[in-house]
């Protein structure tokens, strides 16, 4: 199974490929706020890697309450589904420092 990782800022879109155990760096894109251009580089991504699942960064607040930023994520899920494209979010809430976490327990450079 291969995934397909996004991580929607506000002026870029940082993408990742993984296997299912590792995942690296695909690309990143840089945008204005023109999500229907992402979505169309998206499309090609899937279709060239033959992509199965799309998971993709939701940044809520610690307090658990939906950003604007998160709105804009959920907004851009609905536009990646209506391709019919399989979009999961994943809470972003304190992933860098679980992944810190793990690579100090491994002693593995950062």
């Amino acid at each position: 199974m291969t995934y397909l990782g996004l991580d929607l800022g506000t002026k870029t879109l940082g993408i990742s490929k993984s296997n299912g155990i590792i995942a690296s760096l695909y690309k990143t894109l840089r945008h204005d706020s023109e999500y229907d251009f992402l979505v169309l580089q998206v499309l090609e991504i899937v279709k060239e890697e033959h992509v199965d699942k799309i998971i993709l960064g939701y940044p809520k607040n610690m307090n658990n309450t939906i950003s604007e930023m998160a709105n804009i994520v959920l907004s851009f899920k609905e536009k990646l589904e209506s391709h019919g494209l399989e979009v999961i979010l994943e809470d972003e809430r304190l992933t860098s420092k679980i992944s810190n976490d793990v690579l100090i327990q491994s002693d593995i450079t950062r």
